[in-house]
């Protein structure tokens, strides 16, 4: 199957992109979190705060920091059971995080570049299943690590660097080819909750998507057969750390070259699985991702929006959700069938919309001197007993903080249709959000891995609305089982000047207590 078609099935038509008789080997599942063996370890504070209120102004955090700033991150925070199905007596136990996650097989990883004077300088994996640091590679990469990401920020003014990757089989033995589309999602994910969580603690961040892939995993001594870097996040307590020129570095860099100044390492760790079946296509895509020279670094030049025609509905003036966190995290869950309607008003609308959009507003390395006015993904939303809104399809122009009517009418018997799996009804949901993106995904600025950074923005901005959803008391459930071509007609998007298309949905409204085991991890 050729890049081109695989990428298609994985969007357009998913029963293509796996095989049809592929069979899900629960008892040889991996572990959701990376285990090294034999290496130095550094316990992480366990005394975690109860609460996380808006930052008090930059900071440089000491290792306690750090550890709890980890571990709101992507620390294991709740244990659940459930049955395995509804025939079944059998309980599954799953290990839960704040940030949403594909079936809750979390195929991202976490490692950290550290400077800082209780532990030694160096690259360390954050071991979730132990709350502790584990020490890869002792010394100095400030070098290295700026020009592997091309000089585009200040590496001496950062205390830290984060770098996010995906291991390839933690979710493909469940989901085999379709894990790709997954993983970039879980990883934008992530993102979206570490920047989330770095404001709670006054820390300054960026996320980098262009960067020597080969360079940065050799760095961390990862397989790429096996687990690749997605994204690298630098941490400093100085707003100026980033580069604000839109040219790159003249210095030419490539992996090759950044290589040789490293030696290897391979360090042991635990996966559980006795066999690990191969992933041809997902090695395939990861391969033709990877940008081996800083020559090919480039922004992405923002494209011209089409006007749509429609009603336009002005939004109420809201103010930004001040909100605490970790409490919006503990309540945090994906709705099924626990969705309950209930009147959702015209404010409860604007705050969700509008602090969705404005806490995505990032820095990072495609927006040049566009300053991410102008978005890659946008929301489209479907509205159903909203308060003083006639029911129907709208766009979301953030910019004017107003709604434009693409259809009218009660789309939710529509939706409900266009699901794979009948897993909730659309009948007790009054909003239902599906972001969007460009059909090409930047391929022409950034090849294959244009798809990889799509996925990611949007797996962040559900990350904030998920967020937003429980902050004003309701919930969200990402969903990559819809119809996309169905939804893209709904909102009048698929072909034609606009060349959009739907990257995810979330239905969003209130709920009701869902009948589960669980117990908190929160000490």
């Amino acid at each position: 199957m050729s890049l081109e078609a695989f990428l298609h099935n994985l969007h357009f038509d998913i029963e293509k992109a796996s095989p049809p008789d592929w069979e899900v080997d629960w008892d040889d599942a991996p572990l959701t979190y990376k285990i090294y063996r034999d290496l130095p370890v550094f316990p992480l504070s366990l005394e975690v705060p109860l609460t996380l209120e808006v930052g008090n102004g930059p900071s440089k955090l000491d290792l306690e920091g750090i550890g709890h700033f980890l571990w709101y991150a992507y620390g294991l925070t709740q244990v659940s059971q459930v049955p395995r199905s509804s025939e079944s007596e059998d309980l599954m136990q799953s290990f839960r995080r704040f940030p949403a996650s594909g079936g809750a097989l979390y195929p991202s990883e976490l490692y950290v570049y550290l400077k800082m004077e209780e532990v030694p300088a160096g690259v360390y994996h954050y071991d979730a299943a132990h709350h502790r640091l584990v020490l890869l590679r002792e010394g100095d990469f400030d070098s290295y690590v700026t020009k592997a990401l091309g000089e585009t920020f200040d590496m001496s003014s950062c205390f830290g660097t984060v770098f996010v990757s995906t291991m390839f089989w933690k979710n493909f033995y469940k989901y085999n080819n379709f894990s790709y589309r997954l993983q970039g999602l879980d990883a934008g994910v992530l993102i979206g909750q570490l920047l989330e969580v770095a404001k709670r603690f006054g820390i300054e961040s960026g996320v980098c998507f262009q960067f020597l892939d080969r360079a940065i995993n050799h760095l961390l001594g990862l397989s790429e057969e096996e687990e690749s870097t997605y994204a690298v996040i630098p941490l400093s307590a100085e707003p100026a750390f980033w580069c604000t020129d839109e040219s790159y570095s003249d210095g030419l860099f490539t992996s090759t070259e950044l290589c040789r100044e490293l030696t290897g390492i391979q360090p042991e760790h635990y996966v559980r699985s006795k066999r690990i079946r191969e992933f041809p296509m997902l090695t395939k895509m990861n391969e033709a991702s990877m940008i081996e020279s800083t020559q090919s670094f480039r922004p992405i030049a923002p494209k011209n929006g089409v006007e749509c025609e429609g009603h336009v509905v002005t939004l109420p003036i809201v103010k930004r959700l001040s909100h605490d966190l970790a409490a919006v995290c503990r309540k945090r869950f994906s709705p099924e069938m626990d969705f309950a309607l209930g009147k959702v008003s015209q404010l409860q609308l604007a705050a969700l919309l509008q602090e969705a959009t404005a806490s995505f507003s990032y820095r990072n390395d495609l927006d040049g001197t566009n300053e991410n006015n102008e978005h890659r993904v946008s929301l489209y939303v479907c509205l159903y007993n909203v308060e003083d809104i006639q029911d129907g399809a709208y766009h979301y122009d953030s910019t004017t903080h107003s709604l434009r009517q693409i259809q009218s009418g009660d789309h939710r018997l529509r939706l409900q249709y266009g699901m794979s799996l009948d897993i909730m009804n659309f009948q007790e949901v009054p909003i239902c959000i599906h972001v969007v993106g460009d059909q090409d995904h930047s391929k022409k600025q950034l090849g294959y891995r244009g798809y990889r950074v799509q996925q990611m923005e949007a797996g962040m901005l559900v990350q904030k609305l998920l967020i937003a959803a429980s902050a004003l008391g309701m919930n969200g459930h990402p969903l990559l089982g819809f119809d996309v071509n169905m939804c893209d007609e709904l909102y009048k998007i698929g072909g034609g000047p606009q060349g959009k298309t739907s990257l995810i949905q979330v239905p969003i409204g209130h709920y009701r207590n869902r009948p589960w085991l669980k117990g908190s991890l929160h000490c």
